[in-house]
């Protein structure tokens, strides 16, 4: 028996146009063209080999670009040079494309929570390079920002009321500086970084983030609609203008994003995301389902998950295997 594994991507905008294998048989090739990737009624749990190291690691890179305060950005005052950790597929190649992954941490963190740094790589990096091995997942680049502005190290994460506007002025430097900085460095679905060009490939991109990262998730959602198809908010156990975040993003074909909400039932956030789920149940132009040929969000939740960073790697998980997951794989003789 040959086992072969179709890595076709069934959304619009993502297909890309190969010769069929002669080998192939037809009838698994309409099986996976007509495959629809859905969210799953319940996580998927992540296995505990996940967490150790993989035989096919790949690397995670310190990435620097130029930007400015966030607070000044339009005057282009203060010039910053900041740093964003990104982690690159085992087998990364330029002959390839990849779909890039925007993931911001909460409070009380910074850019490298997520994907740890070179040498001192995270638990969740592991994650990732397994899901890749598995071919649970596409090869993907995660790139993972911090909205901190001055103190790039921490401390303006630590004031919650700072974090907050950062997090709300953050797509000023997402759009300008750091998309166009990644994308002209690595090689994605751009096919250049002007804003026309980042814009087309807006079907091959998504941001998320945890608790604050959450809250930036939805202003990123509002405001740089037009660079994302995906978004990943999580547990976002804060106060934010939900009624004018669903305004601004009005001006888009409802069928033309997808967002992918989860929280726990002992996080404090619980009780936030049950509201704002329910204002956009009622609202006309969100429309829940467990695909994208059904609506444009989802909501799942998970039992007895508190407010943790082994809760967001769940959630991640499950994001990465929604967006960017893969066809089972198929038998032939």
């Amino acid at each position: 028996m040959l086992l072969l594994l179709l890595t076709g991507c069934a959304r619009s905008g993502s297909q890309q146009t190969a010769e069929e294998p002669s080998s192939v048989d037809p009838q698994v090739v309409d099986i996976v063209e007509d495959w629809v990737n859905e969210v799953p009624d319940e996580l998927y749990p992540i296995s505990q080999e996940y967490f150790q190291k993989s035989q096919h690691p790949g690397t995670v890179v310190e990435f620097y670009y130029d930007t400015y305060e966030s607070f000044s950005y339009e005057q282009k005052a203060i010039p910053l040079h900041k740093r964003a950790m990104v982690y690159l597929p085992f087998g990364y190649s330029e002959e390839e494309q990849y779909d890039v992954f925007y993931l911001i941490h909460g409070g009380w963190a910074n850019e490298t929570i997520t994907l740890g740094m070179p040498g001192e790589e995270s638990t969740f990096k592991n994650v990732i390079d397994h899901a890749i091995e598995n071919g649970e997942i596409k090869p993907i680049i995660v790139v993972c920002p911090t909205f901190n502005n001055l103190n790039q190290n921490g401390p303006d994460a630590n004031d919650y009321v700072m974090a907050m506007m950062l997090s709300e002025r953050y797509h000023f430097e997402l759009e300008n500086d750091l998309i166009p900085a990644v994308e002209r460095e690595y090689h994605t679905f751009a096919e250049g970084t002007s804003e026309e060009e980042l814009i087309a490939a807006r079907d091959h991109r998504a941001f998320g983030g945890f608790s604050i990262g959450s809250a930036a998730t939805w202003w990123i959602l509002e405001y740089s609609l037009d660079y994302f198809r995906y978004f990943l908010p999580i547990s976002c156990g804060i106060t934010i203008p939900d009624d004018e975040i669903r305004e601004g993003a009005k001006g888009h074909d409802p069928h033309d994003f997808f967002i992918y909400v989860m929280t726990g039932t002992e996080d404090f956030a619980y009780s936030y995301e049950e509201k704002r789920m329910g204002k956009m149940r009622e609202d006309p132009f969100f429309i829940e389902g467990s695909n994208e040929e059904e609506g444009n969000f989802a909501y799942r939740i998970k039992p007895g998950a508190v407010h943790d960073a082994q809760a967001a790697m769940v959630y991640f998980y499950n994001g990465m295997r929604f967006f960017w997951g893969l066809p089972p794989a198929h038998e032939s003789e």
